[in-house]
């Protein structure tokens, strides 16, 4: 096959080749080249020469023979960068996705990644602060004044960062504390009333003990209007404050603390329509929501971008995070001995009105989870003359999680109700005594409330003011626990086998355990009802003669097929009459609308809620110093992510554990009303763990004008943790093997003086090599949703330096995505059986179709003009997004909209001004 490059990235790729040819000639000149006064308070080297600690030992970024991109904080400054979330717009292989909420945000690496939507779910890229393991994003959005540099290591890091680094690691590394007084204070404003206030101070407190302290204050209107509630989402409304002290004696100990506090309180995240249901199929729908007993309204396909959303309360967004840290180095000859101690606590408080209308159909979507983490890592490293180092250390592991959901009705749900039991049985039946309301339909439907009361011999049950269906306040209450303990050993070593070529050698032996609780109380009346209770045979009877008898049968004929003796589902080699078999029942086409069935709990009879795993991790590299400048690496890693617990609402047991309850007598005790009914009522408990691989061949060049670094690479990882929304909850599931290969490219020149250029191209060919049971079917050979196949970033700076000292600098970049398909399939779409359920012949076809009409391009620029006074006093003028470029992020069913599609999009232009003082 064969590619085409877009006319940036050739581009790209020929200012590459232009540093790697033409690197000597002009090296005095780069050498002669003053930096700016006002860095002085930014520590970083200049390109390649960048220290980094990705191998967690201090080298240059020519020197770590790892595919690592490198973000200053003279990068972060300049770009305008608030948090992680901005980092994908320089760091091409990067991808970071916001979804319903302000804690659940996603990392992408080389295309491989997940973690939000579910706090059981363990992320696949780990996140690290000052090397401290930020196990849920919920932990890790942070803006930081004193932030020194953010490494972004690509590909399996599970040899030193432990078991859930199986696609990358995110690592921020902050400024110690310094033994000169300084600091820096920064106020921005911008475009929808955004104010970022924030500030460092560091100092010394005695000869051998400094501080530091900062705090940050940012804030924004949302910019999108909520033409329901009258407000405004997607705002921004958080603060921190972080404190540092740092001991250093004269006998190589260093001794550093830590702590931080930061609270977020806000409106997010806006969901747009961006399909309504058309079409002779889809006609019972729509229009559905503007109905005079529904009176719910949702933007239009084409105001997607308008900034409009419709939502019958404001969303919440409460987390509160702290954590405290001790790291303890400790140099006595070649060694050095290091301890990282950490505990930190996360409390976030969610809800979201998840039917995304005017509508009162949910009167809440409600989530409570507090998370507790305590780790601590011991390690040991030594240079033994300059020919052999060696790194060993263990890793602990210890985890708490607590959560509380809550999914209710609102006043709307029961009159929504009745009007799909009406369309859906063309006015047959109704939810409660009405007529037809059904547009073209006419007839006296019969009401299901006052008739399953009556069959059960209590009239009333049904009926106000008792438990009557989809009452407000109905709903389902779910508790759930994760206790996660693990360990880790770890080692690694480098030798110098011949001049300039290294080997390198690398193991991580871990262990993790973990013990789970899920438990639910279920007020939805509607879902507790069993439609095969043996009191409603003769209802049955009499919808199937109904069926029958509307499909041209004689009454005799109706009255036989009802009768008819049929294979039982329940005992095998039996049979059993139709009325009574549930897999026929004519009532279950009334299943979807059980919208809340009971959960069976964990632990119980059949499942103990305990899983334990074992893996070994390594890494084997070459590395070979062609001279001082080229430096070539290639070598082999392996990656581990532990097994994720699925705590949600879709918490059920597998299907072949569901027929094992339903089967078998000794777990009667466990068995729910109406979860006999098939798979609907079937799910998964937890996806078994990741194991990724990579083989990677690099080559790194640094020169006085510039660098490059060029990675190819091929990385699998089986058993891929897949979670995807399927319009009522969340599918979490196993990808037997993922893959990709791809080739990443990234180069700084320095032409002339004061004129920076850079480039960052990376291209990806994912597939699922083996996917059997994905939310779509089987997805073998498939190209998976939401990669690029293209995307990069061309950056230039130009640093002008006046006579009196003063700089003014300008900066732009350029982020691009090839247009890529933002999600794999909707499985509203999927054909399915009226009256099981269960997926026809081809039926996953059509809600393949359908997710191929929504697709993502990017080409976003971004730019700033600084000037910086030689005194310390900087103002800038900054944009992002300058040109508006409005797309997709991802497209989901939407829920209780059948046939529509709701999306996620991005963040429109925003621009404003920044006056920094350094000292």
């Amino acid at each position: 096959m064969k590619y085409s490059l877009p006319m940036t990235v050739r581009a790209a790729l020929y200012a590459g080749a232009a540093i790697a040819c033409c690197g000597g000639a002009t090296a005095a000149f780069a050498q002669e080249e003053a930096q700016p006064a006002t860095d002085a308070g930014i520590e970083e080297g200049d390109g390649n020469d960048i220290i980094v600690t990705a191998t967690k030992r201090e080298q240059t970024l020519q020197d770590v023979p790892v595919a690592v991109s490198v973000t200053t904080a003279e990068t972060i400054e300049r770009a305008q960068i608030r948090d992680i979330k901005d980092l994908s717009s320089v760091v091409p292989s990067l991808r970071v996705a916001e979804r319903q909420a302000s804690a659940q945000t996603n990392f992408f690496i080389r295309g491989f990644g997940n973690g939000a939507n579910n706090v059981g779910i363990e992320p696949s890229v780990g996140v690290f602060i000052d090397g401290v393991y930020r196990s849920r994003s919920a932990a890790q959005i942070a803006d930081f004044p004193d932030v020194q540099r953010v490494e972004v290591l690509r590909g399996p890091q599970s040899t030193l960062f432990g078991k859930n680094a199986s696609a990358g690691v995110i690592s921020i590394v902050t400024q110690k504390p310094k033994f000169e007084f300084g600091g820096n204070v920064e106020a921005s404003y911008g475009n929808y009333n955004a104010v970022v206030l924030k500030g460092m101070v560091t100092g010394p407190l005695s000869e051998n003990v400094a501080a530091s302290l900062a705090a940050g204050y940012n804030r924004r209107d949302g910019y999108m209007r909520d033409l329901a509630t009258g407000n405004r989402t997607n705002d921004r409304n958080r603060w921190f404050v972080r404190g540092q002290l740092l001991f250093e004696g004269d006998s190589g100990l260093s001794v550093r603390l830590i702590g931080d506090y930061g609270k977020i309180d806000e409106v997010c995240c806006g969901v747009v329509n961006v399909r309504r249901a058309t079409g002779p199929n889809e006609q019972d729908r729509t229009g559905i929501l503007l109905l005079p007993p529904i009176n719910g309204q949702v933007n239009t396909p084409d105001q997607r971008f308008d900034g409009i959303v419709y939502n019958n309360f404001d969303s919440t967004n409460k987390i509160e995070n702290y954590g405290f840290s001790g790291q303890i180095d400790y140099e006595v000859g070649p060694f050095k001995l290091t301890s990282i101690t950490a505990y930190r606590k996360t409390q976030a408080v969610t809800n979201q009105d998840s039917d995304f209308t005017s509508a009162p159909l949910l009167d809440r979507n409600f989530q409570d989870y507090g998370i507790r983490t305590f780790t601590q890592e011991f390690r040991a490293s030594a240079n033994i003359l300059d020919k052999v180092t060696a790194l060993l250390g263990v890793y602990y592991f210890n985890e708490k999680i607590e959560q509380r959901n809550e999914l209710t009705w609102g006043s709307a749900a029961r009159n929504y109700a009745n009007f799909l039991v009406q369309a859906g049985s063309n006015c047959g039946l109704s939810l409660f005594n009405s007529p037809c309301i059904v547009p073209g339909q006419v007839g006296a439907p019969i009401p299901l409330d006052a008739t399953f009361g009556q069959l059960e011999g209590s009239p009333g049950k049904y009926l106000a003011p008792n438990a009557v269906f989809f009452g407000a306040g109905q709903g389902q209450f779910q508790d759930y626990g994760l206790n996660n303990e693990a360990f880790s050993v770890f080692g690694q070593l480098d030798v110098e086998i011949v001049d300039r070529l290294t080997l390198t050698g690398g193991i991580n032996y871990t262990h993790d355990k973990k013990n789970y609780s899920v438990n639910a109380n279920v007020t939805d009346v509607f879902s507790t009802v069993d439609f095969n209770n043996p009191l409603y045979a003769g209802f049955r009877t009499q919808l199937l003669i109904g069926g029958a008898l509307a499909q041209g049968l004689t009454l005799a004929q109706a009255q036989a097929f009802a009768t008819a003796l049929v294979p039982s589902s329940q005992v095998p080699g039996t049979q059993v009459p139709r009325f009574n078999e549930p897999t026929q029942n004519p009532l279950n086409k009334l299943l979807p609308l059980q919208y809340m069935p009971q959960i069976i709990p964990v632990p119980n009879g059949l499942e103990n809620g305990q899983l334990s795993d074992d893996n070994v991790s390594y890494t084997a590299r070459l590395a070979f110093d062609f001279n001082d400048h080229l430096n070539f690496y290639a070598g082999v890693a392996t990656g581990y992510k532990a097994a994720s617990i699925n705590l949600s609402r879709d918490s059920r047991p597998t299907p072949e554990d569901l027929n094992t309850i339903n089967t078998n007598p000794v777990y009667a005790s466990i068995r729910r009303p109406n979860v006999v009914v098939n798979s609907r009522y079937a799910g998964s408990r937890y996806a078994r763990p990741e194991k990724s691989t990579v083989y990677e061949l690099g080559v790194k060049g640094n020169w006085p004008i510039g660098s490059f670094s060029l990675a190819v690479f091929k990385q699998s990882i089986r058993d891929f943790q897949s979670n995807i929304f399927i319009g009522t909850g969340f599918f979490l599931g196993n990808a037997e093997k993922q893959s990709t290969w791809g080739v990443e490219f990234e180069g700084m020149v320095k032409p002339a003086k004061g004129l920076t250029l850079g480039v960052a191209v990376t291209y990806l060919n994912p597939k699922y090599d083996l996917f059997t049971k994905s939310a779509f079917g089987v997805a073998t050979g498939v190209r998976p949703a939401d990669i690029p196949e293209w995307s990069g970033t061309v950056t230039g700076q130009y640093d002008h330096e006046f006579a009196n000292g003063n700089h003014l600098i300008l900066r732009g970049d350029y982020h691009f995505e090839s247009e890529v398909q933002v999600v794999e399939g909707l499985p509203e779409f999927i054909d399915r059986d009226d009256i099981t359920g269960i997926v026809k012949a081809g039926g996953y076809q059509l809600g393949l179709d359908k997710a191929r009409d929504f697709r993502r391009k990017v080409d976003e620029v971004s730019a700033s003009i600084t000037y910086a006074m030689a005194n310390g006093f900087e103002l800038t003028a900054w944009g992002r997004n300058i040109t508006n470029n409005r797309y997709i992020n991802t497209v989901f069913d939407s829920p209780a909209q059948k046939y529509s599609v709701s999306a996620y999009v991005n963040q429109p232009r925003t621009y404003g001004v920044s006056a920094r003082f350094r000292w």
